[in-house]
């Protein structure tokens, strides 16, 4: 926890922490295929999946990404501000997949912090991954813009 955005602003170029553990289960997943509208069969057909190469439903690769915001909390924060808002996000990836069960967390690392009019505009990178994976499941630079 950043007492201030100068605090933040000092720590660019560190680890900022890692998350608990969340587990994307099936119900998760066709959640998210009802809010977005994306029933495709890999994701909300379990059946069928079995026969894939992944051999189970996997998880979307934007709900994998949509764990942000509640991972990023349990990472890091910054007291001090009146509001910090999402600007965007560069530089997003999807290494691998996530098969429904998979528990994922997130390793947060201060990439760039910079003064706008009114606060500060970090630059995150989000590394998701689970014990069952070499690789991550998603690595996204997310923006995030503080206001004091």
């Amino acid at each position: 926890m950043f007492a201030s955005l100068a605090e933040l602003t000092a720590a660019v170029g560190t680890e900022l922490g890692t998350s608990q553990w969340h587990t994307l289960d099936q119900a998760r997943i066709d959640l998210f295929a009802e809010a977005t509208d994306d029933h495709q069969w890999i994701h909300v057909d379990p059946e069928r999946a079995k026969q894939s190469q992944f051999g189970s439903t996997i998880a979307h690769g934007y709900l994998t990404m949509s764990m942000i915001p509640v991972l990023a909390k349990e990472c890091y924060g910054v007291e001090d501000v009146r509001m910090a808002l999402n600007y965007g996000s560069e530089k997003v990836r999807f290494p691998a997949p996530v098969p429904v069960g998979t528990a994922i967390r997130a390793t947060a690392e201060l990439v760039s912090a910079t003064e706008v009019s009114g606060g500060v505009q970090a630059v995150v990178r989000f590394t998701i991954t689970s014990a069952e994976s070499a690789k991550p499941h998603c690595v996204a630079e997310t923006i995030t813009r503080f206001y004091s």
